[in-house]
């Protein structure tokens, strides 16, 4: 036999290398080794993990807990490949409820780093035993070691024999971030357990334990800072199984990155596609372009419906009827942002330390009912909305509108001529007669005084006073009340004059053959004209200048992924987004305090008008404390 038949030939590799190879999936960075050490203290039932670094862990990563242990018997298994305590049977990975169970990490570690194991499942300190692996063949190797009830894992100088991987590495200071952030969702896992970080010798984290809402509450604060839980909404719902609990960031509280969202599905911490695009839906009407939303949220169903054997670090999870916690995701955020609107304000003092001004106050999710009566504001045309494109539909669709709410003409706001603009730094006041003498129970948002350059309302309330961007405002009564008039009325279809032709795949032809109900709700008509071809025959009415192969293609994308679509309905309300827009109070429009008063009125019974349509704020709140702090009063 020849040399190169020599070494092509099959041969077993031994442990290890083929620890290193599966490290390679495992291991990724320091950060992927505190993960994995961490959740098996976690499984181990501990009340307390300490986290020790060195270097940003490429010197030293320790975790020890107060967990069971591992009894002598059992540690020469500890580091062997395949090797767990957590599954025994495929029922039991059908249904897997502990973080580490694969049997790989601890194996995969001591392969590419020098990992000692000390244990003691005995309440005696002098019990202990120390386990390390030695050798090409990591060959288990035990002695006594006294230790405390528990477990430490101490894994140093890792990638010392795997130079190629060492050198990816980053700084020091980027390799602890990662740490730091593998350490803080652990934490949000589990407020059971206490939690203490250190980086070289000094402690960055020491989070004691506590399962009461406020001590939660503090851990968040300590972790993400007194801004989250100051601008989020806590919200819990349960339906069909599924329970949905934890605090979401109110859109005015946005972030520039995706760095404070933290999804768990019974205790793990994941990050799925299908739960980000429910995520970002609920968000759709309320956030800038760019932002994106923070939260904190904790999915519990039957371990039973979900798969979290998919990936090799377990970061990602398969739900068996993905579509239903879709829609359960999505129905419990988007009614959660729906209430945000004035109501008793929880009053920020909005000038902060270091002079910055605060974010608008948090609003508690509905507001009282007044004690008195107050015309709304109608949906009239403003100055502008005959130069948009779709003037004419917005006139017959406001028309459809105020025929079911005749109510709404009394007040209607019509531009005014030129020459009766407000001057530019002009402020008018008028005397305000209150409802009532005692000023706590002014409404939420209060009552008018006057204009501020033809933009802002100036209102006082019970905290103080009150700032309004009336266009802002404006713009989402009136949106909410063209999406309320669509889901009243329905999608009008237009028939195209000549249906398009679309060249899809198979696929994509057999979801819209079981999806043809759902789409024709939209006011889309699609007919399979052959194997891989479709024809658009008609769209919504308002949307008869949209590009029929762009929506469509984008439609059927979101289907064969989620099981739901929201792309029509997206561009729909954009449309009205627009519309509304263009038909709201413009700026220098000079308003009688009766049309601003109604117009407060309007936004505390209006959902989500704590965010204009781009997802700017629409009023703030200057308590009498800030305003007494401004102008030295009492110093």
């Amino acid at each position: 036999m020849s040399e190169a038949s020599q070494a092509t030939r099959i041969h077993v590799l031994d442990p290890r290398l083929a620890n290193q190879i599966a490290a390679g999936e495992v291991v990724e960075r320091p950060s992927s080794v505190t993960k994995e050490l961490i959740e098996n203290a976690i499984d181990a039932g501990s009340r307390r993990i300490e986290v020790e670094i060195e270097q940003g862990g490429t010197r030293l990563v320790r975790v020890r807990d107060d967990g069971i242990g591992i009894g002598e018997s059992d540690l020469p298994l500890a580091l062997a490949r395949h090797a767990t305590s957590k599954i025994e049977s495929l029922e039991d990975l059908e249904g897997v409820s502990s973080l580490g169970f694969r049997g790989e990490a601890l194996a995969s570690i001591s392969s590419v780093s020098r990992l000692e194991l000390v244990s003691n499942a005995e309440e005696d300190p002098r019990g202990g035993w120390r386990v390390v692996a030695e050798g090409r063949g990591m060959e288990a190797r035990v002695t006594p070691a006294p230790h405390p009830r528990g477990t430490s894992v101490a894994v140093r100088d890792l990638f010392f024999n795997t130079p190629a991987r060492r050198k990816f590495l980053r700084t020091e200071k980027t390799e602890f971030a990662h740490i730091e952030e593998a350490f803080r969702r652990q934490a949000l896992s589990r407020y059971d357990i206490g939690w203490v970080l250190r980086h070289n010798q000094k402690t960055v984290h020491q989070l004691p334990a506590g399962d009461s809402a406020a001590a939660r509450e503090r851990r968040i604060a300590s972790l993400l800072g007194k801004n989250f839980i100051e601008h989020a909404r806590f919200i819990e719902r349960e339906a069909g199984g599924i329970k949905l609990s934890g605090w979401v960031g109110l859109p005015t509280h946005s972030r520039a990155q995706a760095d404070q969202q933290y999804f768990f599905v019974n205790g793990r911490v994941v990050r799925d596609r299908l739960v980000a695009h429910a995520v970002r839906q609920a968000y759709r009407d309320v956030l800038y372009n760019g932002r994106h939303p923070v939260f904190v949220l904790y999915l519990e169903l039957d371990p039973d419906v979900v798969d979290v054997n998919v990936h090799p670090t377990k970061h990602e999870v398969r739900f068996r009827d993905g579509r239903m916690v879709h829609d359960f995701l999505y129905s419990s955020l988007h009614h959660c942002l729906a209430a945000s609107r004035p109501a008793e304000p929880v009053v920020e003092d909005p000038v902060a330390e270091n002079g910055e001004s605060a974010e608008p106050p948090t609003a508690t999710p509905s507001a009282p009912a007044p004690r008195w009566q107050q015309q709304g504001m109608a949906l009239g045309e403003g100055a502008g909305t005959e130069r948009h494109p779709g003037a004419e539909r917005v006139r017959r669709f406001m028309q459809g509108y105020q025929a079911l709410h005749p109510d709404h003409e009394a007040t209607l706001l019509t531009p005014r001529p030129q020459g009766d603009e407000a001057p530019a730094a002009e402020v008018r006041e008028a005397p305000v007669a209150l409802p009532e003498a005692d000023p706590t129970s002014a409404p939420p948002l209060g009552f008018a005084l006057g204009q501020l350059h033809g933009i802002y309302i100036l209102a006082q309330n019970a905290q103080g006073l009150v700032l309004v961007d009336m266009h802002a405002a404006h713009e989402r009564i009136v949106y909410e009340r063209m999406k309320t008039q669509l889901a009243m009325q329905g999608v009008d279809t237009q028939p195209l004059l000549v249906p398009v032709s679309l060249a899809v795949s198979a696929q994509e032809v057999a979801t819209v053959e079981s999806e043809n109900d759902a789409i024709a709700r939209l006011g889309i008509e699609l007919d399979v004209a052959g194997p891989e071809t479709l024809l658009v025959r008609s769209l919504p009415a308002l949307l008869a200048g949209a590009d029929p192969e762009g929506l469509v293609r984008e439609m059927l994308e979101e289907l064969a992924s989620f099981g739901r679509t929201h792309q029509v309905q997206a561009r729909l309300h954009a449309l009205l987004s627009t519309m509304a827009c263009h038909g709201s109070v413009r700026a220098n429009r000079r308003l009688t305090l009766d049309e601003m008063n109604a117009l407060l009125r309007d936004m505390e019974r209006t959902e989500r008008s704590d965010q204009c349509n781009h997802g700017r704020p629409t009023w703030t709140q200057m308590s009498m404390k800030a305003l007494d702090k401004l102008f030295l009063r009492g110093q």
